[in-house]
């Protein structure tokens, strides 16, 4: 009588966990399942020119680099492309059903939860944690991390050495004791590039803060200079001349991707086609052109290629 009552209470559970196994399957979709769809799902971070959005009235008002990219894309597939907004903090958790979190030294995985989209794509870095969740596209934008002060500071940007190793020792040797802004879970997060070790005071904000929300952090008196990366460092030196200084690299060269589950190969592959035919015809050209035309002083062999 014990087992049967026993078996009673298990069942359900059981019954449960099927359920949502099966529902996490059914929307953890490769190519062939988004072309019988119809519509391919865009996870997207409000996050510099890559992504913006907001609502107006019942309309989710979408633009940037990688909202055309991925449009382009599902064009290319011959399908619907659809929105769907998520935040650094949630994005790899929609993409894969299982939430994450990088504790500065390994992946921590948490709770599953349903899968909602096919593809990340919001000017997402490729970091080593990162590439043990999720298969990344070609490089698509050039990346790396840089200290931005106040121009107020008694700080200087360090004179180019030739070596990007030598000027990050350089940058390092500077931000001794100086405050600055860095963001956990981000490109931004100090465990990245040891940063603990140069006795900087390392300040985190609030949790509601954004990337784009840095410099205006700083230039309020926050802390003396953040961390940032390149393409937030080009529009920053554009909104706000003459208010902010690069000190220079704290971060070897980085690159950027479109981000896929490990079990999407194909639709990986499909992107990654479509990438190549626009770069060789310049339509991407022309989509960095529109939302990043600073970035060919910088990086126009990136894109040349």
């Amino acid at each position: 009588m014990k087992a049967t009552i026993k078996m009673r209470g298990f069942l359900p559970i059981v019954l449960s966990l099927t359920l949502f196994s099966l529902s996490w399957q059914a929307n953890a979709r490769d190519l062939a399942e988004i072309k019988k769809a119809g519509v391919l799902r865009h996870i997207g971070v409000s996050y510099a020119n890559f992504v913006s959005y907001y609502k107006q009235g019942d309309t989710l008002v979408k633009s940037g680099l990688d909202v055309d990219l991925i449009q382009g894309f599902a064009q290319y597939l011959g399908v619907k492309y659809q929105f769907v907004p998520a935040k650094f903090t949630n994005m790899l958790g929609l993409l894969t059903g299982q939430n994450v979190n990088f504790d500065g030294k390994q992946v921590i995985y948490g709770e599953q939860t349903p899968v909602q989209g096919d593809l990340i794509a919001s000017g997402v870095t490729k970091l080593a944690w990162r590439q043990e969740i999720v298969d990344f596209s070609g490089d698509y934008f050039p990346s790396a991390v840089w200290v931005i002060a106040r121009t107020d500071t008694d700080l200087q940007p360090i004179q180019p050495s030739g070596s990007i190793a030598e000027d990050i020792i350089q940058v390092k040797s500077l931000i001794n004791k100086r405050d600055i802004l860095a963001m956990k879970q981000t490109c931004l997060d100090p465990d990245l590039y040891n940063l603990q070790a140069t006795g900087a005071n390392i300040i985190f904000p609030p949790n509601v803060r954004k990337l784009n929300e840095m410099v205006p952090a700083i230039l309020k008196g926050d802390a003396e200079t953040t961390l940032l990366d390149v393409s937030d460092t080009l529009i920053a030196l554009q909104k706000w001349p003459g208010e902010i200084k690069v000190i220079g690299p704290i971060s070897e060269e980085q690159t950027m991707g479109v981000a896929f589950r490990k079990h999407s190969p194909e639709l990986r592959e499909a992107f990654n086609r479509y990438l190549k035919e626009i770069r060789a015809d310049g339509r991407y050209y022309q989509l960095v052109e529109k939302y990043y035309p600073a970035v060919f002083d910088y990086y126009g062999d990136f894109f040349n290629d």
